[in-house]
Parts: structure tokens; C-alpha cells; sequence
């Protein structure tokens, strides 16, 4: 840490200022939270399980369940706690290993969801070759990749923070540690640093969203020469793919790819990404899946009859 360091301890100022209104969002923000633990978690068990659902979809699937129970508990514990404290705060230290699991898993979704794209245009446009393409060993090769961009990312944006110096003020107008808000805090000009940031994070994000786009229009493209329960099953799992990219990247993209600002507006962009996204995948996925929601059933049905026995 920089020798010029005078803070050692953030305060946040939190969503919302009024007793009575953080309690309230303490219950809903905690119901939201364990059932993304939960919905996520539910999904992880039944693919491990399943035998039905041993496709490479399902494997990508259970990754991104996965990274979205990591993503989420990097910052919702901490947040909901906050809601019952007069005094938010959280140590330097603590605050750059949020940043850095924040984005490492942020980026890793980010991937997963290319991947799966990916994964989506083999089995439509190229079914014969699918097996092929996507053997098991690609799979793990894939997923790892996406972990490790995480990684990759995520030490960048630390290497950048970690050298800057925090003389005062100590007061973060955010409810949980990010780069923008903390870079107003640096004794020092900061806009290198931001526009590092910037092309790290924003065009990640942007670019992805262009690769995923332009591989779901080929997709459609493509759908339309199939048999029609053919063509409604694909259309069916590529809707479920194209409402999680629109609800994770529209919020990301949003607040990256601008400047910064301080507007409430970001902060509550901020919640639905951070708290409710992550919760609505697994719905999203199985509610419009009925290989997963039999798995599921099947499951279920295994535990009332060991719990008969």
C-alpha cells in the first residue's frame, strides 16, 4: 500500500438514509438473497446429479449458478448487514478485496455468457458436429478460460487502485466499494486511472454484448430453415439466454461505459445487478426449461423417498 495512506478505514453512505426504509429493504434484500443462494444452488446440485442434464449446455449452466451465488456474496452480506448499522464501514483492505471478487466474478459471467452464446450457435447452426466441437475437454478449456479472464481483469484494475494514495475524505457515496467512487477519494488526479478503468471494465462489457448480439441474430437467422419443434425449442433456450444477457449488461454497460456521477439513479441501477439479477437467472433458466424443471422434480422425488425410508 502506498506510504501516503492517511485512511484506513471507508464509511459508506448506504442506499437509503431512513431507519425505517432500510429495515423494510433489510427483509427484502435478505428473502433476495438466500433465494439466489438457494435457486443458484438448486441448479448447481441438479446438474451435478442429474444424468439427464450431462450436455455441455447444463455444465455451462451450472458455472454461471455457480458465479452468480460468488458475484452475489461478495456484496449483499455485507450490504445487508450495513442497512442495520448507524455506521457503515468497512477497512481499506477490505474494500480493494471487494472490488477485486466483485469484478473478478462479474467478468467471469461475462465470459460464461459468451460461451454459452457460443455454445448455442454450434448446437443450431452446426448439430452434426456439435459432439465434436464441444467435447468435454473444450468444456473444461472453456470454462477455465473464463475464470481466468476474470482473474486477469480483475488484478488490473487492483494493480491500479493499490498504488493510489488515500489522504481523506473517508466517505464513499456508495453502499459498497467500486473503483469510480473510490477513485474520488485519492489525494491525486485520477484520469489516467479512470480511463484505464474505463477500457477495462466498458469495453469488456461492450464488447461482449456485440459478440453475443451478433451471435444470437445468426442464430435466429439460422432457426428459421428448422422443423417447427425444432425451431421452438431453440427459440425457447435462446430467449432464456438473451433476457439474462439484456438484464446483466444493460445496468453494466449503463454505468461503465459514461462518466461517473454521483445520481441516486446510479446506486439503484447498482441494486438490480448486484442483488436482483442474480436471483432472477435460475427463474429465468428453468422456468423456460423443461429438462431442468424434470431433473429437478426427479430430485425431489428421491429425497421424499429417502426420507420415507
Amino acid at each position: 500500500m502506498a506510504s501516503t495512506n492517511n485512511v484506513t478505514e471507508l464509511i459508506f453512505t448506504g442506499l437509503f438514509r431512513d431507519p425505517d426504509v432500510q429495515r423494510v429493504c433489510f427483509v427484502a434484500f435478505l428473502i433476495v438473497y438466500l433465494a439466489t443462494v438457494v435457486g443458484n444452488g438448486l441448479i448447481v446440485l441438479t446438474v451435478s446429479i442429474s444424468k439427464s442434464l450431462n450436455s455441455p449446455m447444463y455444465f455451462f449452466l451450472s458455472q454461471l449458478s455457480l458465479v452468480e451465488i460468488s458475484y452475489s456474496s461478495t456484496v449483499v452480506p455485507k450490504f445487508i448487514t450495513d442497512l442495520l448499522a448507524k455506521i457503515k464501514t468497512i477497512s481499506l483492505e477490505g474494500c480493494l478485496a471487494q472490488i477485486f471478487f466483485f469484478h473478478f466474478f462479474g467478468v467471469t459471467e461475462i465470459l460464461l455468457l459468451v460461451v454459452m452464446a457460443y455454445d448455442r450457435y454450434v448446437a443450431i447452426c452446426k448439430p452434426l458436429h456439435y459432439m465434436n466441437i464441444m467435447s468435454h475437454q473444450v468444456c473444461q478449456v472453456l470454462v477455465a478460460g473464463s475464470w481466468l479472464g476474470g482473474f486477469v481483469h480483475s488484478i488490473i484494475q487492483i494493480l491500479i487502485t493499490i498504488q493510489l494514495p488515500f489522504c481523506g475524505p473517508n466517505v464513499i457515496d456508495h453502499y459498497f466499494c467500486d473503483l469510480q467512487p473510490l477513485f474520488k477519494l485519492t489525494c491525486t488526479d485520477t484520469f489516467v486511472e479512470g480511463v484505464i478503468v474505463l477500457a477495462n471494465s466498458g469495453l469488456i462489457a461492450l464488447c461482449s454484448f456485440l459478440i453475443l448480439v451478433t451471435s444470437y441474430i445468426v442464430i435466429l437467422i439460422n432457426v428459421r430453415n428448422h422443423p417447427a419443434e425444432g425451431k421452438r425449442k431453440a427459440l425457447s433456450t435462446c430467449a432464456s439466454h438473451i433476457t439474462v444477457v439484456i438484464l446483466f449488461f444493460g445496468p453494466a454497460i449503463f454505468l461503465y461505459m459514461r462518466p461517473s456521477s454521483t445520481f441516486t439513479e446510479d446506486k439503484l441501477v447498482a441494486v438490480f445487478y448486484t442483488v436482483i439479477t442474480p436471483m432472477l437467472n435460475p427463474i429465468i433458466y428453468t422456468l423456460r426449461n423443461a429438462e431442468v424443471k424434470m431433473a429437478m422434480r426427479r430430485l425431489r422425488g428421491k429425497k421424499e423417498n429417502v426420507g420415507m425410508e
